[in-house]
């Protein structure tokens, strides 16, 4: 059960909102900081330890989708998006670049706050995970990962692109090197709330980088397969200036 005390950072362009959503979560326990938009979010997030982001799709400048990407990529914090009634692309879009939940406005605070709770159950399981990735490559057992461009570089200088699931894949195992992760931990930290029981999606994308990683795909040595608990880098990270 996640701790009631869990800071949360609501970010959205409208002050009302950002006021009612702010003030309902801070009288159900939570502490709350607020944002006007994605700049000062980021500002936000520097500066103290958040939780969890409850963010506004559409606001002025940067939107809440390109936020979303940014801290998926860059921070483990998990997000609830909010998304117009009308826009499913919004919300499509937003699960597939990592945000854990959505809620639809107009909205009722209880279902947000029953949304936040269940995001923090799930997510407060995870192994805690080494600091943000700044370095522009990440290498291990004889690989580097380009983060700017998505690229899995091997030792003769190939490059090798990977896909979005590829490399949210990629990046959960490789800030939790040694650590086994269950198909559920790595569906929230990759495909965020989409996930079915028995959903084999994880299996299909771990398989699918295998063959990217692994000299043998059948017999690898790289991610490894833990029989009854999930999957595991086997292999030591280190960033590269």
């Amino acid at each position: 059960m996640p701790d009631a005390s869990s800071h949360i950072l609501v970010v959205d362009d409208h002050r009302d909102i950002r006021d009612l959503v702010g003030r309902y979560l801070a009288k159900n326990g939570f502490r709350v900081t607020t944002a006007e938009s994605a700049a000062a979010a980021r500002k936000a997030i520097k500066t103290a330890a958040i939780d969890l982001v409850v963010l506004d799709v559409m606001m002025p400048g940067e939107d809440g989708l390109s936020l979303c990407r940014s801290l998926r990529e860059n921070e483990d914090v998990p997000v609830i998006l909010l998304t117009a009634m009308a826009e499913d692309t919004d919300r499509v879009i937003g699960l597939e670049i990592g945000a854990d939940d959505y809620v639809t406005k107009p909205f009722n605070p209880r279902e947000l706050l029953a949304r936040v709770r269940a995001v923090l159950r799930r997510t407060t399981t995870l192994p805690r995970s080494r600091e943000a990735i700044e370095a522009t490559r990440i290498a291990f057992a004889g690989l580097q990962l380009d983060v700017d461009r998505r690229e899995l570089v091997g030792q003769d200088g190939v490059a090798t692109p990977l896909s979005t699931a590829e490399y949210q894949l990629l990046v959960a195992l490789l800030k939790r090197p040694r650590i086994v992760l269950s198909r559920e931990q790595l569906l929230d930290l990759t495909s965020g709330r989409q996930m079915q029981l028995f959903d084999r999606s994880i299996d299909n994308q771990v398989s699918r980088l295998r063959k990217k990683v692994e000299l043998d795909p059948k017999n690898p040595l790289i991610i490894r397969t833990v029989w009854g608990d999930g999957y595991m880098l086997a292999a030591d990270v280190e960033e590269v200036a």
